[in-house]
């Protein structure tokens, strides 16, 4: 679900407000329907903050004030003074509510507290956790790379205030170090926050997710011997990559992640991140979801060796033992187009699930007819060149044949092609090609569409709750969504392996903040798709208002500069309402003597 922002006119005046809407599908395709109008809470309901409390101890519930700038004089007085109206300004316009909700994140993990405990604090001007904390909120707002953090981002927002650290302390030299620190705890943190994001989402683990995506780099990447050409999922094969393993739970909360080769097959990546999650979080027994490209008997066999249990789909070639199966009885609709089974399997130890899917169906239907459709025109061709006798050589004939079946491979079993060389020649013609159509791949075909297959050694007998829990297998695909698109993990710039790591660390932070946003938002009743909230929030500006002051014998003695938070609009009210935050009015007062231009903290409480 999603937030949508609406507006209309009404008795003359603009009206706004939001709608939260859901996404669902229909044997029709995809539609979206209003599940709810907000507005300010009602009385006797419970904000998304107070529902993130109630499921911790008093002593770690995360409190309102994480979100507030710090209080520069806490005992400051009402103070009036004289102001010359005509010299009244607004000035230096900072981005803060986006990185005031970050900087609250970022707290609310206790990120800050943890940081502060692993890094040891030297005679750095900036303290290491602090630079950690820049680089990740600055990847969780607007992702780019760590020049352009000092040299445009970090100057345009209100940082400077939240964190108390100057534009010109930030630079490239300081950031950089700070991957390199930061990297050093990656076990620590991960293990911090798995117990941070259970403790405020009331998280399950016993079901782990995992899958494996790959991002590319730009440049040869010839210091990192990690970089290697291979499978590329963001289809950029002429580059070298990494592949990255996401471990999440069935929220799509992030548990854990490892580096591989980029040239690694994703199925020799299962014992390696296995045996990371149960040195980490114990051997308790656990159920592992995994996706058809890495199932082999070998890793089946070690999770059992584990006393683990498994939910992975399979080759869609092993759907030819159970034919039977799938045009018997039984089927039991899960959901509007999709039916399952639960089958028996060849041993006493192993479950089978077929699922069967109308859209997918259609889908493959489809292509099928298409592909064969492009066979078919490209024999032609060829029975037209050997007839024409321009195709003169068996070997030629049969290279261009397997070219023909390489672009078409989902087709390959449609034909049966003939290629025989004359021994007398029909005028220039030298060869004969001719084909038929395969009847039974055609009826294997249709009985096929739309079907898969999945395995199992757990002894549930629903086959609806089996197939649920594997569909959960899209929030680690969707993790990898956010983390591409979102966040912008690829293409990476960096090129010593060292760096890389890092660069992957602050991207698995920003998105553990993302989520824990998610999370809050769906407390709060208002979806789990951040984007929307994260730019709104974006739109709430700081700045200065500088108010030019008059003495008592009418002389303009000395400017006022109040630092304040822009008002939000009445939907953004709303929004705040519903998380239970309020936003700061005012950040510092500066006063600044005419003569002299020198700038006094002298700060009344906002």
């Amino acid at each position: 679900m999603f937030l949508r922002r609406c507006a209309r006119r009404k008795d003359g005046k603009n009206h706004s407000y939001w709608a939260l809407v859901e996404s669902y599908r229909t044997v029709k395709g995809s539609r979206q329907r209003v599940v709810a109008y907000l507005g300010d809470l009602r009385k006797g309901q419970l904000s998304g903050w107070s529902h993130l409390g109630r499921r911790m101890a008093k002593g770690e519930r995360p409190q309102p004030e994480l979100f507030d700038p710090p209080h520069y004089n806490e005992q400051g007085e009402e103070e009036w003074v004289e102001v010359d109206l005509k010299g009244v300004r607004f000035e230096r316009v900072r981005d803060f509510g986006d990185v005031w909700l970050a900087w609250g994140l970022w707290r609310m993990l206790a990120l800050d507290d943890k940081l502060t405990e692993l890094m040891a604090q030297g005679r750095e001007d900036v303290p290491w956790p602090v630079v950690a904390a820049v680089l990740v909120i600055g990847r969780f707002c607007a992702p780019s790379s760590e020049l352009w953090i000092e040299d445009c981002w970090y100057g345009r927002t209100a940082l400077e205030d939240l964190l108390g650290v100057r534009p010109e302390q930030i630079h490239t030299n300081r950031l950089y170090a700070g991957l390199d620190r930061l990297l050093v705890h990656k076990e620590a943190i991960e293990t911090h926050l798995k117990r941070r994001l259970g403790d405020l989402f009331d998280l399950d683990y016993d079901l782990l997710v995992y899958d494996v995506t790959s991002t590319y780099f730009e440049g040869e990447a010839q210091a990192n011997l990690m970089a290697k050409r291979g499978y590329s999922r963001d289809h950029r094969s002429d580059r070298p990559q990494v592949c990255i393993g996401l471990v999440v739970t069935t929220d799509g909360m992030p548990v854990g992640y490892e580096v591989f080769e980029g040239n690694r097959n994703d199925s020799t990546t299962v014992e390696s991140i296995v045996e990371v999650m149960e040195r980490r979080y114990g051997k308790a027994r656990r159920v592992w979801v995994l996706d058809r490209g890495m199932v082999s008997e070998d890793n089946l066999r070690f999770i059992r060796g584990k006393g683990a249990s498994y939910i992975v789909g399979t080759p869609k070639p092993m759907l030819r033992q159970f034919e039977k199966d799938l045009t018997g009885m039984d089927w039991k609709e899960v959901e509007p187009g999709v039916e399952v089974k639960l089958v028996a399997g060849p041993d006493s130890h192993e479950r089978f699930i077929l699922a069967r899917s109308a859209d997918r169906r259609e889908k493959e239907k489809a292509i099928h007819e298409r592909c064969c459709d492009r066979m078919e025109d490209g024999l032609r061709k060829l029975q037209v060149a050997a007839e024409s006798g321009r195709l003169k050589e068996s070997s030629v004939a049969h290279q261009r044949l397997g070219r023909l079946r390489e672009r078409y491979w989902r087709a390959n079993g449609a034909f049966e092609v003939s290629i025989r060389q004359l021994d007398c020649g029909r005028g220039r013609q030298r060869l004969e090609i001719t084909w038929v159509r395969n009847r039974g791949w055609e009826e294997w075909a249709l009985m096929s569409q739309g079907c898969y297959l999945l395995r199992t050694n757990l002894k549930e007998m629903d086959p609806a709750k089996l197939w649920r829990q594997y569909v959960q297998l899209t929030d680690a695909e969707w993790a990898f969504r956010i983390a591409k698109d979102e966040l912008q993990i690829r293409p990476i710039w960096h090129q010593t392996s060292e760096r890389v790591r890092g660069h992957i660390l602050v991207c698995f932070l920003a998105y553990c903040m993302w989520k824990a946003l998610g999370g809050w938002m769906k407390a709060a009743r208002l979806g789990e798709a951040p984007r929307t909230l994260l730019d709104e929030f974006a739109k709430i500006k700081s700045g200065d208002v500088v108010l030019p002051v008059r003495s008592s014998d009418g002389q303009c003695g000395k400017t006022v500069r109040l630092r304040c938070v822009t008002m939000p609009d009445k939907a953004q009210k709303v929004l705040l309402n519903r998380l239970g935050l309020k936003l700061p009015q005012r950040l510092r007062r500066l006063n600044i003597d005419a003569p002299t231009a020198q700038v006094q903290e002298n700060v009344s409480a906002p």
